[in-house]
């Protein structure tokens, strides 16, 4: 079955087709620095030329508590992704508008749904509830809901795979390390804690997000009269991060070079950085009790080696032993970066969401 598989934003996209009974990839493309999710998709539409799908799979960042499972879109299901939109406002909006496209162009075929929190789902109350009072979560669900489902979950079946076990007896970290950071903890092939939260905004330090910040900052940033909602949500959004301490860029090559070249508030952002995802592995490792591997994947987990270094370089007493020559040499590439006697593997798994989400639409068809 030849199926579509697509990552839609207001201004990009990426797809792939594939032929997911054969396992084979047919045509891949990014589209970049597009007007809009319409034009990005004529782009795209174009790109596949002759080639034409049997069916579509779309991410959706926020299924919220109502999608736990890969879903067929109909209007029932349009409208049950934009009642999340206060949950994702950011990101919800521009997969609908990538969805309704896309039904435009393909209009005959089925379309699917492959939700980023379904993956986080499997999490227990005390993962997901948070200490406010109960009401908030029973009346509103406010609650921790996790990202990058299909990332984490891509990597912990990939690492099951290199390391020889089946997936439902995995056991480890897995780190989305890109513009967007996330970790979760996955015990037997399940997610049962990750860092981001309601929102992707939580956790670790991001391109230009901020991560965790105490919330007596946020309320104090709240009340300053050249503040208020809307600005302090722009400044956590769009303004932190690498960006916002480094002063330079959200990319990490860019801040790493500035910081070669002796820029201090580069440095400090690498530094703050790296520290944020050391924490949130100590977090998971110590939720988990015993790990298979720490798996590194995304823009930054598969090619930013030096960070990789920076964030597990010297964990050797507690038995996370890193090594240097294979970790340098593994850049944009899947492989094995730990020493033969580390206790917990190291790994590198190179991100195929596109192909995770063809599977998946695959699954719901059949």
């Amino acid at each position: 079955m030849k199926i579509l598989s697509i990552n839609s934003g207001s201004s990009s996209l990426r797809w792939g087709l594939f032929d997911v009974s054969r396992e084979d990839t047919l045509a891949q493309g990014r589209i970049e620095e597009a007007r809009d999710a319409a034009s990005a998709w004529r782009r795209a539409r174009a790109e596949l030329g002759e080639l034409a799908p049997e069916a579509v799979g779309h991410r959706v960042v926020h299924g919220g508590e109502h999608f736990t499972v890969p879903t067929q879109i109909d209007s029932a299901v349009l409208e049950a992704i934009e009642a999340q939109t206060a949950l994702a406002p950011v990101h919800n909006p521009r997969c609908l508008l990538g969805i309704h496209e896309a039904r435009k162009l393909f209009p005959d075929v089925p379309h699917v749904a492959v939700f980023d929190t379904a993956f986080h789902q499997s999490m227990p109350p005390e993962a997901f509830v948070y200490g406010l009072p109960y009401r908030f979560f029973e009346q509103q669900r406010i609650r921790r809901y996790g990202f990058h489902g299909t990332s984490h979950r891509f990597a912990a079946e990939r690492a099951a795979d290199l390391l020889g076990i089946a997936p439902e007896s995995f056991s480890g970290v897995t780190c989305h390390l890109g513009n967007g950071c996330s970790i979760a903890a996955i015990r037997d092939g399940r997610s049962v804690d990750t860092s981001m939260g309601m929102t992707p905004l939580a956790g670790l330090v991001m391109g230009t997000r901020s991560g965790d910040v105490d919330p007596a900052v946020v309320l104090g940033l709240a009340v300053r009269p050249e503040f208020g909602p809307e600005r302090v949500a722009s400044l956590l959004n769009d303004e932190s991060g690498l960006l916002g301490l480094s002063g330079i860029s959200s990319d990490l090559r860019r801040v790493e070079a500035a910081a070669e070249a002796g820029n201090e508030r580069a440095r400090l952002a690498l530094g703050v950085f790296a520290q944020g995802v050391r924490r949130g592995i100590g977090s998971a490792l110590g939720v988990l009790g015993r790990a298979d591997a720490i798996v590194f994947t995304g823009g930054i987990g598969e090619n930013a080696a030096a960070m990789r270094e920076r964030i597990l370089g010297d964990h050797a007493g507690l038995g996370i032993e890193l090594d240097s020559d294979a970790n340098a040499a593994c850049v944009g590439r899947e492989g094995r970066v730990s020493r033969p006697g580390s206790r917990i593997a190291l790994l590198v798994v190179c991100a195929q969401e596109e192909w995770l989400i063809a599977r998946e639409t695959m699954k719901v068809l059949a």
